[in-house]
């Protein structure tokens, strides 16, 4: 099947798969293929109970319930991604931006073949990567590794490992990930949103997201930019 109706039939099938399962789908979402890779960005998703609840200060009540559901529906999404695309995925990473009605899925893929990637070169990529660097260590440590990708003019994909401290892993095994998770999300963003990165990018960031595999001792960081028109 050709990209773009590949990536727009996933772009359906993620939009209705959230309304069935949350009541109200987002108003748009776009999906974008590039291995080993596949990014969903999901715009308007917020139901009219949980404006109630991110009106009343209780954002974190509202993410903790999104990430019950979605403990459940991640086994069905790799399944019915694997028969849409016919790539495994091997890990997927999901974050909201609830004041931005937004939302963003991150998919691994595990068997795609070994090609030449599309990802777009940015010639400040060593600089951006000292920001992180600068933001991690604010947040916990400096991570024993980044890489990022530029997947296209909207896309920045960041990954980080090895940044977990020791209370945050005592933490982890003590059953409290969640709490964890719902707290690192906060605080970091905050930080990323107050860094440099914009300046350093020379472009607007429009969303930042974040998620983390504790097991793995992995994140991955998600901005979604505003192109430049020059």
């Amino acid at each position: 099947m050709e990209k773009n109706s590949l990536q727009s039939e996933v772009a359906s099938y993620i939009g209705k798969l959230l309304r069935d399962n949350f009541g109200k789908g987002p108003s748009s979402v776009y999906a974008s293929i590039e291995e080993p890779y596949i990014v969903i960005y999901l715009r308007g998703f917020l139901a009219p109970m949980e404006r109630v609840l991110v009106g009343q200060d209780n954002e974190m009540k509202v993410e903790e319930t999104r990430d019950l559901l979605m403990y459940e529906l991640l086994p069905e999404i790799k399944a019915t991604l694997k028969l849409m695309t016919g790539f495994e995925v091997d890990e997927m990473y999901y974050d909201w931006s609830l004041a931005n009605q937004s939302g963003m899925f991150v998919c691994t893929i595990s068997d795609c073949t070994e090609k030449e990637n599309g990802f777009l070169d940015y010639s400040v990529k060593e600089k951006l990567h000292d920001e992180i660097i600068r933001v991690s260590e604010l947040a916990e440590k400096a991570p024993e590794k980044v890489e990022s990708y530029m997947l296209n003019s909207r896309t920045l994909l960041i990954i980080r490992e090895g940044i977990l401290v020791r209370i945050e892993k005592e933490l982890i095994r003590s059953g409290f990930d969640e709490v964890l998770k719902l707290t690192k999300r906060k605080l970091e963003k905050t930080l990323l949103r107050q860094s440099y990165c914009e300046t350093i990018l020379e472009q607007e960031v429009l969303d930042v997201f974040a998620d983390w595999d504790f097991d793995q001792d992995k994140s991955y960081i998600l901005f979604i930019l505003k192109p430049n028109t020059r």
